[in-house]
């Protein structure tokens, strides 16, 4: 018995209609209907919503039915590798402005007008560009298991930011002793991101609360 077949099943025992199903579930009706007749198949998240709403276990539903089974498989895959994607593409776009904020110093105004280079970049760029980062790392469950070393990694080059441009800047052109960066300048950045990574984490709760709820609402409906 493939999965269309059982959803029509469920569907006729529930006594609902195509309509009043995709109303719960928030797709259309022709998406049930191409379910039902095995035309397309529904994501993990349509799957859990139908289990939920028929009263059904993933095992009786799932059960049997090869194909769903790999196209499950093939669409989790697919999401993993997108997020993966995705966390890279942020980390990517920090490491940019953070590379540009050192670059434009040497290249550009930096040692000629070090008050406009630190508003721009010291006290706008870097600390906005770590609060939304941050954010969005917070907003993502998949960096919960190393958010503590997110927060080092945001304190840390925050901290080689005024390192690499006006201390370095200041050894070498006045030959002076080599010195280490500061700790103390990693405070703002850990601030910042943990900031970010605060709200992150609150919005993403948020909506996991507004979507139980919402099951829970269709399901006692």
């Amino acid at each position: 018995m493939t999965i269309g077949e059982k959803l029509k099943a469920a569907r006729n025992g529930a006594g609902l209609t195509q309509e009043q199903v995709a109303e719960k579930v928030r797709v259309s009706r022709q998406t049930v209907s191409s379910w039902e007749n095995d035309r397309s198949y529904p994501d993990i998240a349509g799957v859990l919503a139908l289990a939920e709403l028929y009263r059904l276990s993933l095992d009786e539903l799932l059960r049997e039915d090869k194909r769903m089974l790999r196209h499950l498989e093939e669409s989790t895959n697919i999401v993993k590798s997108k997020k993966a994607l995705s966390r890279r593409v942020l980390i990517a776009a920090y490491l940019l402005i953070w590379g540009v904020s050192i670059i434009f110093y040497y290249t550009g105004a930096g040692p000629t007008d070090a008050m406009a280079y630190a508003l721009l970049f010291l006290y706008l760029l870097i600390p906005v560009s770590t609060l939304v980062v941050a954010f969005f790392v917070g907003r993502d469950e998949e960096w919960q298991p190393v958010r503590w070393l997110m927060l080092l990694f945001f304190g840390g080059m925050y901290m080689l930011v005024p390192y690499a441009t006006f201390t370095l800047d200041n050894v070498l052109t006045h030959h002076k002793t080599f010195v280490l960066p500061s700790l103390e300048d990693m405070l703002p950045g850990l601030l910042l991101a943990a900031t970010g990574m605060g709200l992150g984490s609150l919005v993403r709760r948020l909506a996991e609360r507004k979507g139980a709820k919402e099951v829970e609402q269709d399901a006692q409906a």
